[in-house]
């Protein structure tokens, strides 16, 4: 008979210990963020308050790379500032990951539970996204976890798992990388003989979180394709002398260099990776005694599959196809960056290495306890002895500042005489401001300004351009390329942002009146052009009734999962649960 109460202090105990380590390799990894400001880095941008703007909301002239990312940080920001979401989007994705991955592992034992935790939370994957400021795609990480082990628990029956694998897909959901991975999971995964209703409910459901973005895309005026130099460009890259598939076998490669830690070139690094796939490939047969043999083959596939999205770049044969498919499938761009989906690979391989160790630690417990807990606490420490760097915020990389006043006092001009256009220049997508200690960061004036914000949308990766799809910003760049002055482009706004050496042209700024000269800002109004009410067009509108239909969905799987009392028997099925593992 099972001694209920024992197993009830276990479980609080164990968990205790989990949320503990996750705590604290989170301070350890986002440490710079005890100090106030904001990170600024690559693509994160946060602001105090972001404008819940229909460019944000459902862009029409560029590609919905932040639907409905934008959206959810528009409405947050309405109710806390930036520096909350941001420090609650950052701390909630780094201790979920590892919460997460402690709790999927099928294993009574609580040290092979914290291993799991520390490699998810501290993989190259983790890493490189988060020092190139992914956010988005770190929040959908962190849910993959708790979506796998959602979906197992609607395989197994469990009353209320349809609501479950909904809540843990929706924060995926934001970006469309993290949507189509959770799609991936739920499709693959889910489907069971005997039990089609469940996992038809949940493939339609999470195919519903994935309207926004999927919907913005069908409607922008930008099209579906992308330019094929962004192949290369964005391709998994080797970090030290095994090359790139290595890299990805390690869940690094990411395509920037300046986003990877420099100990990710140091020449041991293959060999550990060596030793993690040795290890994975032990543990893998004790999942597959642990969990359905069926549900670990799929995970199998669906880490397989990620891989070779990953690596479709990297691989010339592959690349060719993919250069062909970027250029002429609509949607396929999504592709370029193929280690995004590294992520089901991560979590298969963490879980794996975890049941490894378990293994061997069992082995050894027979002649040496001591030795089997040195080789448990060794396999911990090993990611972190092996990229030490990104300790302390990737080594000060996400050190926070503030914005400078002119950005407060030119957003308040613009709130006061709105309507129209508004020109950065110098055409840049991304900048290195003084006041940000040079760092490169995604112009954040489309976050900041309450107003249509055109940016150069022409990606630099190295001496290669990549085109944008922004039909607007081309015409606009041929008026400036033929040294015609910017008030023909039809805009009505034009900020200069005094960060670099060369300076806008006067000739270039002909016909405009200066509205505010700041040391770092200078906005200009062009008379010619009166203030214009935004138009709201079906296409946006059809955006927005997407953007409420995966609300519905989220609102309808929260009051399912938590009726009739929101902690009420949790403590019961957690032990279910372990019960369930071990059946």
């Amino acid at each position: 008979m099972v001694d209920r109460p024992a197993d009830r202090a276990r479980v609080v105990r164990d968990r205790l210990l989990l949320y503990t380590v996750a705590t604290a390799v989170t301070a350890v990894v986002l440490a710079p963020l005890a100090a106030p400001g904001y990170v600024l880095l690559y693509d994160m941008v946060f602001v105090p308050r972001q404008p819940l703007t229909w460019d944000l909301v459902a862009p029409v002239q560029g590609l919905p790379r932040a639907v409905p990312m934008d959206a959810v940080v528009s409405v947050l920001t309405q109710l806390v500032p930036g520096w909350v979401v941001q420090r609650i989007a950052l701390g909630g994705a780094v201790l979920l990951a590892a919460v997460g991955a402690g709790r999927l592992v099928p294993t009574e034992r609580p040290g092979v539970r914290l291993l799991a935790a520390v490699g998810y939370a501290w993989t190259p994957y983790l890493a490189e996204r988060l020092l190139i400021g992914q956010w988005g795609l770190l929040v959908g990480y962190a849910a993959l976890p708790w979506l796998v082990r959602a979906v197992l628990e609607l395989r197994s029956g469990r009353a209320g798992a349809v609501a479950r694998v909904l809540l843990a897909a929706a924060p995926a959901a934001i970006t469309p990388t993290g949507g189509l991975i959770a799609f991936g999971v739920v499709s693959l995964l889910a489907p069971q003989r005997g039990r089609w209703r469940g996992s038809t409910v949940a493939v339609a459901g999470v195919a519903l979180l994935n309207a926004p973005w999927v919907t913005a895309a069908l409607v922008t005026d930008a099209g579906g394709s992308s330019d094929p130099a962004g192949v290369a460009a964005f391709a998994a890259r080797g970090e030290n002398w095994a090359g790139p598939l290595a890299a990805l076998a390690g869940t690094g490669g990411i395509w920037s260099a300046q986003a990877t830690p420099a100990s990710r070139a140091l020449p041991l690094v293959p060999l550990v990776t060596l030793v993690l796939l040795a290890l994975a490939g032990f543990g893998f047969g004790l999942l597959r005694r642990r969990i359905p043999r069926d549900a670990s083959a799929r995970l199998l596939v669906l880490a397989g599959g990620g891989f070779l999205l990953a690596a479709l770049g990297a691989v010339p044969g592959t690349a060719d196809v993919l250069r062909w498919a970027v250029a002429q499938l609509p949607g396929a761009g999504l592709l370029r960056d193929g280690q995004k989906f590294l992520a089901p690979y991560a979590l298969l391989l963490v879980v794996c290495v975890a049941l490894g160790a378990e293994r061997v630690a069992a082995r050894m417990e027979r002649r040496n306890r001591e030795v089997a807990g040195v080789v448990l606490v060794g396999v911990l420490l090993l990611p972190v002895a092996a990229m030490p760097d990104l300790a302390f915020g990737g080594v000060g990389r996400l050190w926070p500042v503030s914005y400078p006043a002119d950005w407060r006092v030119v957003a308040a001009r613009l709130a006061a005489d709105p309507g129209g256009e508004v020109l950065a220049l110098p055409l840049s997508g991304y900048r290195a401001y003084p006041w940000n200690s040079g760092r490169i960061v995604l112009d954040p004036a489309p976050r900041y300004l309450p107003a249509v914000v055109l940016i150069d949308d022409t990606l630099r990766v190295g001496d290669v351009a990549v085109t944008g799809e922004n039909t607007r910003l081309r015409e606009i760049r041929q008026v400036l390329g033929a040294g015609r002055p910017v008030a023909e482009t039809g805009v009505r706004w034009v900020l200069v942002q005094q960060h670099r050496a060369d300076q806008v042209d006067p000739v270039t700024l002909a016909g405009l009146e200066v509205v505010h000269q700041g040391t770092y800002l200078v906005l200009y109004r062009n008379p010619a052009v009166p203030p214009s009410p935004v138009v709201v067009s079906p296409a946006r509108w059809a955006v927005a009734v997407a953007l409420v239909v995966a609300i519905v969905v989220v609102v309808a799987a929260f009051l399912r999962r938590y009726a009739g009392g929101l902690l009420r028997g949790n403590l019961r099925s957690e032990v279910q649960t372990l019960e369930d593992w071990h059946a």
